[in-house]
């Protein structure tokens, strides 16, 4: 992939025709991800404009819920034609199975090529502290996301969303066909927000990740084409 494919950007929108306006914006943009604001403001109107316009689609909407009701919010996704869909891990071994056993069928019934599925280990804005005071977790942050990452593996997903700083870890033990897709990725010039767990794209990609997911940076700048050139300049030195 170039790196202008590695990197998806969101469309962190209160509404369709932002949405739509940011994607004629930034036309050299090939993967958009559709998250949680978007999709309830909006609904899934944006998904058959984003597949008009020949983009890619990562439906992060990160399902948690009873195997029952994973295998059907799976199907009903995968019937839009998207790419990649977020569940979380810590559903269990059984819910995963089901979301992905769903996501095939609903795809085959749209006739549409199925979505990836890919896990949620660890939100990117929690910190090792959080997770043993707030979530009441004993095991070290690097082991407990290696282990969301080894049970969405052994449930057939084909890879995870974790922080960069699990990537390195994460590539080696899990392997190369295993996809690690990775927010909490800033450029040295841009700022962390409420993003904890963060590295830089070069730096990102070199751990070992697969896709990049960059909003902020690229989004909120004065020039946002000239933002995301500039990220992809960096990968590609």
């Amino acid at each position: 992939m170039t790196p202008a494919e590695q990197i998806i950007v969101p469309l962190d929108v209160a509404s369709e025709a932002e949405a739509m306006a940011l994607v004629q914006s930034l036309p050299e943009v090939t993967f958009w991800k559709v998250g949680l604001e978007l999709f309830v403001s909006s609904g899934p109107n944006i998904l058959p404009y984003l597949k008009d316009q020949d983009k890619r689609i990562f439906l992060d909407l990160k399902f948690h819920d009873i195997p029952h009701t994973m295998a059907g919010a799976c199907q009903a996704a995968a019937g839009y034609g998207v790419d990649l869909v977020t569940v979380h891990a810590a559903a269990g071994k059984a819910a995963l199975q089901a979301a992905q056993a769903a996501a095939l069928a609903g795809a085959a019934a749209a006739g549409f090529y199925p979505p990836s599925l890919v896990a949620v280990t660890l939100l990117t804005s929690l910190e090792a502290r959080s997770l043993a005071f707030e979530l009441k977790v004993s095991l070290e942050l690097s082991d407990y996301v290696l282990q969301m990452a080894l049970l969405a593996q052994e449930s057939g997903l084909a890879g995870i969303v974790c922080s960069p700083h699990e990537a390195e870890l994460l590539r080696r033990t899990c392997g190369n066909d295993f996809w690690l897709v990775c927010p909490g990725v800033r450029p040295e010039w841009a700022a962390r927000a409420d993003q904890r767990r963060v590295m830089t794209p070069a730096q990102t990609i070199a751990a070992g990740a697969s896709y990049l997911v960059i909003g902020r940076p690229i989004t909120t700048a004065d020039d946002p084409s000239a933002a995301f050139r500039q990220i992809c300049q960096e990968l590609a030195t």
